[in-house]
């Protein structure tokens, strides 16, 4: 206490890989693995040790959210989700209006978890949808039909309080017509929430060397650039809003989690492959677990599951805030990150791209175009110094 004022404890997110899935799909580049067998109980708890050894070093926090992600974190034992959310909260104060999103696929298997993950504490259900269309789901190698997809929407909206679901456009011959009524059924479901990906072609993925080959073909840029701006119009027509490039949300019920990246705020890491962003008494580290599900196991069994853990310059984190932050509708708060342009910002070419429409500065923000948003990396790469 310091002249009658309690400290408020810094606001903290909390990220839980859980890396397993049934099957590998050709467009993903996540860090998912396909195990014949896995020690349930050994990775139970392996996770709370490693939550342990960050809550310890962390101390005092506001915990606002945790997303378990992967992977499929709903083939997850609720049983360890349960244990998981109470030792969270045995270590931090928690936040009135705490957000607990868990990823699932829309498999018979995993909605038959959804009550119990429900019971578990687990106020927000993500799913994994990609398609509503059989043929698009099989050539995405999905494990799922479009009628379990639809079934797990209507379940999960009869079970959790909040749900989203994602899905890919700019598939192969997609036609603009084809995801015009894809995405009015997909409105119809009526969720809070949607994320909405345009599909790329990931280095390392089973797609990269049928695309390479010529023997998988996606929409051109101009088809690509129609299907992005259709898809702006129609979600903020439905009221629900983009807030991200890829995510749309009525308002108010943007992914508080996900928002805590975009914004650059504190969010610690657990599981293979898992970075973290948190400030310490000596700085902003970064952090990150180990990424082969059976190393992290040996790492946390030593001690920690953590493979790296490095100190932020100022330029690194006004980069890494930069490259964040313009990824969201309402753009980087300039306030926090005052010495941004002597320190990251390429000023001739900040001008160039606000004198071209791909950007906008104001007296407090600095903010990406719908035409920016477009092609993001692109403008990163020209306004960024080399």
């Amino acid at each position: 206490m310091d002249n009658g004022k309690v400290d408020t404890p810094r606001k903290l997110a909390l990220y839980i890989h859980w890396p397993f899935c049934l099957s590998k799909c050709p467009y993903c580049d996540f860090n998912s693995h396909v195990r014949a067998s896995i020690d349930e109980d050994a990775w139970e708890k392996s996770l709370l040790k490693e939550l342990d050894h960050t809550a310890n070093r962390l101390g005092s926090r506001e915990l606002t959210s945790i997303f378990f992600g992967g992977g499929t974190p709903s083939l997850m034992p609720p049983r360890t989700v349960d244990a998981l959310i109470k030792r969270a909260f045995s270590h931090w104060s928690v936040a009135p209006n705490v957000e607990i999103t868990l990823e699932a696929n829309p498999n018979s298997i995993e909605v038959n978890r959804f009550k119990d993950l429900k019971n578990a504490g687990v106020n927000r259900i993500s799913i994994g949808i990609q398609a509503l269309n059989d043929p698009d789901l099989k050539q995405l190698g999905r494990q799922h039909s479009a009628n379990e997809a639809i079934s797990a929407i209507h379940t999960a909206m009869n079970t959790f309080q909040r749900v989203s679901f994602d899905l890919i456009y700019a598939r192969p011959h997609q036609t603009l017509e084809a995801w015009r009524q894809e995405l009015a059924q997909a409105l119809s479901f009526g969720t809070e929430h949607l994320s909405l990906y345009q599909l790329t072609i990931e280095p390392g993925t089973a797609f990269a060397p049928l695309y390479e080959r010529g023997d998988l073909k996606i929409p051109g840029e101009d088809l690509a650039a129609d299907l992005f701006e259709f898809t702006q119009d129609e979600m903020r027509n439905a009221g629900l809003p983009a807030y991200e490039i890829s995510n749309h949300a009525r308002p108010g019920a943007e992914s508080r989690h996900n928002l805590t990246y975009w914004r650059y705020d504190d969010y610690a890491g657990i599981g293979p492959g898992a970075h973290g962003r948190l400030t310490i008494p000596t700085g902003k580290i970064a952090t990150k677990q180990y990424r082969a599900p059976e190393t992290w196991l040996r790492g946390v069994c030593e001690g920690s599951g953590e493979e790296e853990s490095v100190h932020l310059s100022q330029p690194e984190q006004n980069t890494e805030a930069l490259m964040m932050g313009l990824r969201l509708t309402t753009g980087l708060s300039l306030s926090n990150f005052s010495d941004l342009e002597q320190s990251v910002i390429n000023p001739k070419a900040l001008n160039a791209l606000i004198h071209s429409g791909y950007l906008i500065r104001t007296e407090t923000t600095l903010q990406a175009t719908p035409m920016g948003l477009q092609c993001l990396n692109a403008v990163l790469k020209k306004l960024l110094c080399p």
